[in-house]
């Protein structure tokens, strides 16, 4: 493949200028094809600068990031000498932020480059993580310009800390799932409002759950209300007709296993459900594993057992059952 202009804003000290895209992705350790779609993506487009380092520490904090977390990433901060960053890894973070940033204001997932062999230190463990720090300022500009108070801005920004988390308890095999799963964030394309997160796209309002407590009837109700005029507000120019969620959780057979008044079913019985369509690429039975277990690698019989779902997910995959993910909706 022929050299090709690394393009984006002034590079740092020691960054390339030309690149090669072969020897990149021979040095990063990854498919030339997920450096080449990098560089198509951002082309020339400017990046965007990291906070400085000596104020990184209170915006990690701000974004509840764990102590442990942070201090890995403040350990791998990319300064102008660091012996960790390679210029590859400089040329990807550059354009990586690029790639996501030209994006602002979209609503899609979207990988902002190749998972990288995380076990090379924690330049490569927290690359996108930095990214992310990078479109913080950029995605909250973005807020303000649509109204949004900084009370939003933050709860939403704020995700990072929790799927970090989630990833160190799951032996780093979460991230490379997170990584294309924050870039919402990074963009505008999602707001934590209450109990539930909501994504902007099409004409439904799609709804995810995050890791934060008791989905009680209350909550749920009132992140649906609170939802229902904050996009007209925010967003007027866009016209939603449902709530729409895809998840597990609205398998019916849970039915079979919960009580009628759990906080579960409850929420199952709020939703119409679509007729089923096998998911491209989604396996439920994994997911199930990844978000009622946080393990993809751990045996059935060794599951933790300590609530009805756990029990009745554990049973269910042991007798051969499979999950089947379900979606649903609810009229605006």
């Amino acid at each position: 493949m022929a050299d090709s202009s690394a393009g984006g804003a002034t590079p740092p000290a020691g960054t390339i200028v030309r690149v090669n895209l072969d020897d990149i992705a021979a040095r990063l350790g990854v498919p030339v094809e997920d450096v080449d779609r990098v560089h198509r993506l951002a082309g020339d487009l400017p990046s965007a600068p990291l906070p400085a380092k000596a104020d990184a520490p209170a915006l990690l904090d701000r974004l509840a990031v764990r102590p442990d977390d942070a201090a890995e990433i403040m350990a791998g901060w990319p300064d102008l000498d660091s012996p960790l960053w390679t210029p590859e890894l400089r040329w990807l973070l550059d354009r990586s932020i690029a790639l996501v940033r030209a994006d602002l204001g979209g609503h899609a997932w979207l990988s902002p480059g190749p998972e990288l062999p995380r076990d090379r230190g924690p330049a490569w463990r927290h690359l996108y993580v930095y990214a992310y720090l990078a479109l913080a300022d950029v995605v909250r500009g973005y807020h303000r310009d649509h109204g949004i108070t900084d009370a939003v801005s933050w709860v939403t920004l704020a995700d990072l800390g929790r799927n970090l988390a989630i990833d160190r308890r799951m032996h780093r095999e979460g991230w490379p799932v997170m990584q294309s799963w924050l870039t919402l964030h990074a963009r505008g394309g999602i707001y934590e409002l209450g109990r539930l997160q909501h994504q902007r796209g099409g004409t439904t309002i799609d709804l995810h759950i995050p890791e934060s407590g008791p989905m009680t009837p209350e909550a749920v109700t009132a992140s649906l209300d609170e939802a229902r005029a904050f996009f007209p507000r925010h967003f007027p120019d866009e016209r939603y007709t449902a709530f729409s969620c895809g998840s597990w959780l609205l398998d019916p057979q849970l039915l079979e296993y919960l009580p009628r008044d759990s906080n579960i079913a409850r929420f199952q019985r709020r939703f119409e459900l679509e007729p089923y369509e096998e998911p491209e690429g989604l396996d439920a039975d994994v997911e199930v594993l990844r978000f009622a277990f946080r393990t993809l690698t751990t045996p059935l019989d060794q599951l933790p057992r300590r609530t009805v779902l756990q029990r009745a997910i554990a049973d269910h995959l042991k007798a051969r059952g499979h999950w089947y993910w379900r979606r649903g909706r609810i009229p605006l």
